[in-house]
């Protein structure tokens, strides 16, 4: 104990001489403790001092700019692909040029060296920009990776670059109306894209919860080999027949798909300046129109589920039928009475009319209404219109509804009713999402007997075979079909040289998988149609010309040698109950 007490007094021995030396003075020794204390606060002040000015320094020259970051890390979006998996719609990444204005020393040198390197930057929109007091400013969004070289060798301080997501299109305009677009912030505003921020995306991004780690991609249904032959034979329609539009749509009759959609005049998502051209809006989901002699299929189905009337019941079409201060005529009048098969392979108004009649004007509405015909489509797509209804329905309506005047709708809402007299008698969504048999089981709706489904599946073929839709009548994939001719209403009046034409088919007729519909909008005679404008010479060989290119990327397989509609579809569908 003695020892440990020694070595310790020692030790303060020392350490008292080092610090005061040889004679202990204590005003030394106070001053000395004091010197000390005041040392050691002076550096923890400098070292907060320090960090103050370093934090300072960063919020000033990086807290903006880590802003923008997390912005444009907040608006990646997902990949969109085809029912096959190709991309469709995909995020890249590309540089935008920033300023900081409190950094720039020479900020006249500046704009004068940014316009000259970028010519089209606006001098006045970029030294207001430059002038202000803020710590960070966009100057261009998105620009080639060649500019952000040249802009970096001019080596200007307070200019800088950011890396952004930029929305990608390798398809152009080839699926423009059905994905859609997105802004400069990569916010969806047409199409899909606006789909996606209206159904979750932008929650997604104002939680920080959609980064840039990879995203599950939406598959849609479209598939973009059938998209791409429609559209390429739409473009050589609209070329060929001189149309102000062509337009058209591909679908699964059992999952009610869109497997391809095309509207031409069409754009290229990638410039979408040419997505406000009103010219180029979709005619398929957007506009309503007059459908002519397509709903004929309608007026048919209503009589024929109503169990009052069959194939081969009569009807008087031995001249034009008189309504009040109206006559209704037949393009081609054969001036005799014809048979349900008749008025329907001779697209027949005058039979058509007396159908209608015979079933009432409530039962007649309240059929089209169950068909969907009569209330607004709503689908993935926001762009939709709601069909133009007649305020108060009479006689009239209901005689000129009947061979498809007087009543507009989408084509896609046609499409919708077709496919249910198509696939057995229900009533199924349309979708561009991919949707399984058994999910499309879950949302179907019966509307027409099955029987009256098989009956007009008989009549679409029956028309293919020798009625006006022979044109579109392929080899080995037993088509059927219904042409539709609607003249146009300009300035309140139907003009007969403007018309719209469409033509729906179904392929094959005997067990129906997928319908397409086309649509020409004033297409002009030529020699070739001898003049005739009506869709059976140009919108049915159109069509015939979709479905020889893509029912075999369809995988739908030629079959030959078939027996008739009366034998294949009428007599199977006999024996199947």
């Amino acid at each position: 104990m003695t020892d440990v007490r020694t070595l310790a007094s020692w030790r303060q021995r020392l350490v008292r001489k080092l610090l005061y030396g040889d004679r202990v003075d204590r005003r030394a020794k106070a001053r000395a403790r004091v010197g000390f204390a005041i040392a050691g606060f002076a550096l923890v002040y400098a070292v907060i001092a320090t960090k103050l000015v370093m934090f300072a320094v960063a919020l000033d020259g990086h807290g903006e700019r880590r802003t923008a970051v997390q912005e444009a890390v907040a608006t990646a979006r997902p990949d969109v692909v085809d029912r096959n998996g190709e991309i469709l719609a995909t995020d890249v990444k590309a540089p935008s040029l920033y300023g900081e204005p409190r950094r720039i020393i020479d900020k006249d040198e500046a704009i004068e060296l940014l316009t000259a390197t970028l010519p089209d930057l606006e001098t006045g929109e970029v030294r207001q920009r430059l002038s202000g007091r803020k710590g960070f400013v966009w100057l261009k969004r998105e620009i080639t990776p060649q500019q952000q070289v040249d802009i970096h060798r001019l080596g200007i301080p307070g200019i800088g670059f950011l890396r952004e997501n930029k929305r990608v299109y390798p398809n152009g305009p080839e699926v423009s109306h059905l994905i859609g677009l997105v802004n400069i912030d990569n916010q969806g505003i047409a199409g899909i894209e606006k789909w996606l921020d209206t159904n979750g995306l932008a929650d997604l991004h104002r939680a920080g919860f959609a980064s840039d780690r990879r995203q599950k991609p939406i598959e849609l249904a479209v598939d973009v080999r059938v998209e791409h032959a429609l559209r390429d034979e739409l473009l050589k329609a609209k070329e060929h027949f001189h149309t102000k539009a062509a337009s058209g749509i591909v679908a699964n009759v059992k999952t009610g798909e869109i497997v391809a959609m095309v509207s031409l005049p069409d754009f290229d998502p990638n410039s979408p300046k040419e997505a406000n051209d009103p010219d180029r809006i979709n005619r398929l989901t957007t506009g309503v129109y007059e459908m002519g002699s397509t709903f004929k299929a309608f007026t048919l189905a209503m009589a024929l589920d109503s169990g009052k009337v069959g194939l081969d019941s009569m009807w008087d079409a031995r001249g034009p039928l008189h309504y009040g201060k109206f006559t209704i005529h037949d393009d081609h009048p054969l001036g005799r009475f014809l048979s349900m098969k008749e008025v329907f392979t001779y697209s027949s108004n005058v039979g058509a009319a007396r159908i209608a009649l015979s079933q009432g004007v409530e039962a007649h509405q309240a059929f089209l209404r169950k068909m969907g015909q009569l209330e607004r489509l709503r689908t993935e797509l926001p762009e939709s219109a709601s069909p133009i209804v007649p305020k108060h329905w009479g006689e009239l309506n209901t005689v000129t509804i009947a061979f498809g005047h007087g009543l507009s709708v989408a084509p896609l809402q046609a499409v919708m009713g077709i496919n249910a007299l198509a696939n057995g008698g229900f009533l199924i969504p349309p979708t561009f999402l991919k949707r399984s048999e058994e999910e499309a089981k879950a949302l179907a709706v019966r509307v027409i007997k099955p029987e009256t489904s098989d009956k007009m599946r008989f009549l679409m073929r029956l028309n293919a075979e020798i009625g006006t839709a022979k044109k579109a009548d392929v080899k080995g994939y037993y088509v059927g079909g219904k042409t539709g001719t609607a003249e146009k209403v300009i300035g309140g009046h139907y003009i007969k040289k403007r018309v719209l034409n469409a033509f729906t088919a179904i392929l094959p007729a005997d067990n129906p998988q997928y319908q397409i519909l086309i649509m020409l909008d004033e297409p002009q005679p030529l020699k070739e149609t001898s003049g005739f404008i009506t869709s059976g010479w140009n919108a049915v060989p159109t069509g015939g010309n979709v479905i020889a290119r893509i029912a075999p990327l369809l995988g739908v397989e030629p079959r030959f040698d078939l027996p008739p509609p009366d034998r294949l579809i009428l007599a199977a569908s006999k024996e199947s109950r």
